[in-house]
């Protein structure tokens, strides 16, 4: 089976702002989908928001009557309640997963106070019953029943052994034939998933679903190291005679701008796929990178070894003595991403890999992935190796290159800085650009061109940081060079040209690079490269918006 996730991808009839300039499915699409899935055998299950993640639909002004707050709909009030699905599948996912803050918007306005496991269940029982009049059976995300159960909304709850949300109240209210999806993506423990899964058989649910994940999210290339582990884990539990589960599902989640190539999963898919076949805790490797080459037509290997763009070499030294990650509950870092993403000319996360040589890191990793791009009459597939091959060259350049900048300029070396523009900046500036051609037929060869719009924003950001780096640099370092010559005739004309071009200003700074001037501090410390972070973190240390 497949789940095809949707918020507000798919066309409504008479609300053209449901899925508005986002290229949502038509009912013929979804048809489509549908039936060529059939056709395989496949069963496609519609997985959909009936109360949080809604952000998208409920920023609209036509919407505004059904908002609680800015990102759960208002339940009780009755135009909320409207359900569609062109899919032969009787089973609907209809999500509630992270409706944080539910009934304290305009709930609370409406109806008073009312604790939040009671709205949510009453909700879930409205929807349900929607569900089974159209003869559908439903499931949902499990993770507000022990969040709302705990009074707290961090994932820790969830997640957390002794926080069980199997109260009277819930059990009793929990409609009979509804199915909890038990979504762990963090842990590598088999016990933490054994003693949840039956935390959710004590609500009333004899067989519970377990949804693993496929590290896609908030990265360009999915951290398939982590992947494989933590599944493992996730696995070995759901397989067990007793206390295992008859479903288990990946998920593939696109948070973020969705900038990583999906199919850099296949390899996690393949993993998953072979544990289906096998009673055993272990999957045969070597059969399982040969399954890989002829299903998907790719290496196994070179797939994985794609995820070193988020993983650092070796510290050439560790001063602080950073302790390691907690083993409990893991985020596997997003290195290439806030790398890419970083101001070049501030690069104020740099000081987060001091000591580390990630130059040399990225240059072997791109040499070895446009080989393995290379091989295409043996791995056709390996083609799309290409996306991590041109990251990693674009990281080559880029990391480390503010650092040897302040350097020159602090000890007043003018050809040293004119080299590293020349030989570091302006290569940088050619390999991103080509970095964001190939996305760019990347994703209108696998997508509609709704959403590029997103990721193009930020290579279009980035590029101009680029230039403006490049021109102020070169306009200081001939400014200073005039200076040293003595040529009175150069510097007078060169006053004269410093004005723009398109404004008629005079272009301050010619003196002065003031970002050079300023130190640096960590903004993580002792956290080095083991950092998830956000475009809108590492794109400016100032605020946005």
């Amino acid at each position: 089976m497949v789940q095809l996730y949707t918020e507000d991808t798919y066309k409504v009839p008479d609300e053209p702002f449901f899925g508005y300039l986002r290229g949502p499915y038509t009912y013929h699409e979804l048809s489509d989908i549908d039936n060529y899935a059939f056709n395989l055998g496949v069963e496609v299950i519609p997985c959909i928001q009936t109360l949080g993640h809604l952000g998208q639909i409920l920023q609209w002004p036509r919407f505004a009557h059904v908002r609680d707050t800015s990102e759960v709909l208002l339940s009780k009030f009755d135009e909320t309640y409207d359900v569609t699905a062109p899919f032969r599948s009787k089973r609907i996912h209809i999500g509630m997963d992270e409706a944080h803050g539910v009934g304290e918007g305009r709930f609370r306005e409406f109806y008073g106070h009312e604790e939040g496991t009671k709205i949510f269940v009453d909700h879930l029982k409205r929807v349900t019953d929607i569900c089974r009049t159209m003869d559908l059976k439903p499931m949902i995300w499990s993770d507000m029943l022990f969040c709302l159960a705990a009074k707290n909304n961090a994932l820790h709850a969830y997640y957390d052994q002794n926080n069980t949300a199997a109260s009277e109240h819930v059990i009793d209210c929990l409609p009979p034939d509804l199915e909890l999806v038990f979504w762990n993506y963090y842990h590598t423990d088999p016990e933490i998933y054994a003693k949840k899964l039956q935390q959710h058989r004590e609500l009333g649910c004899a067989n519970p679903w377990m949804a693993g994940g496929a590290w896609t999210w908030n990265r360009l290339w999915c951290s398939l190291p982590f992947t494989l582990e933590s599944n493992q884990a996730s696995l070995t539990v759901s397989k067990r005679a007793n206390g295992g589960v008859d479903h288990y599902m990946l998920t593939i989640w696109g948070d973020e701008g969705n900038e990583c190539d999906f199919f850099s999963a296949l390899p996690a898919l393949v993993f998953v796929a072979h544990h289906g076949y096998t009673p055993a805790e272990r999957i045969d490797h070597s059969f399982m990178t040969h399954s890989f080459a002829s299903i998907c037509g790719g290496h196994f290997d070179d797939w994985v070894h794609a995820s070193k763009l988020d993983e650092a070499p070796p510290p050439i030294h560790n001063p602080s003595g950073a302790p390691g990650p907690d083993a409990r509950m893991l985020l596997p870092p997003n290195l290439s991403k806030w790398l890419l993403w970083e101001d070049p000319f501030l690069s104020f996360m740099s000081p987060q890999y001091t000591g580390f040589d990630l130059e040399d890191h990225y240059q072997k990793l791109s040499s070895h992935l446009f080989r393995a791009a290379g091989q295409r009459q043996r791995y056709p597939l390996n083609l799309r190796l290409q996306l991590p091959a041109r990251l990693a060259q674009v990281l080559a350049h880029k990391c480390h290159l503010r650092e040897r900048m302040v350097y020159a300029y602090r000890c007043g070396n003018l050809y040293q800085l004119y080299e590293l523009v020349s030989t570091r900046l302006e290569p940088l500036i050619r390999h991103t650009r080509m970095l964001w051609q190939y996305h760019r037929a990347l994703w209108m060869y696998m997508y509609k061109p709704y959403g590029w719009e997103v990721v193009e924003l930020r290579y279009g950001g980035l590029l101009t940081r680029m230039q403006t780096m490049r021109d102020r640099i070169m306009r200081y370092v001939e400014c200073q060079s005039s200076k040293i010559a003595g040529n009175q005739q150069q510097q007078q004309q060169q006053q004269q040209s410093q004005h723009n071009a398109a404004s008629g200003f005079p272009l301050p700074y010619a003196d002065s690079i003031p970002e050079f001037e300023e130190d640096l501090q960590a903004v993580y410390e002792h956290a080095g490269t083991m950092l998830l972070l956000d475009y809108g973190r590492v794109t400016t240390p100032s605020r946005l918006g």
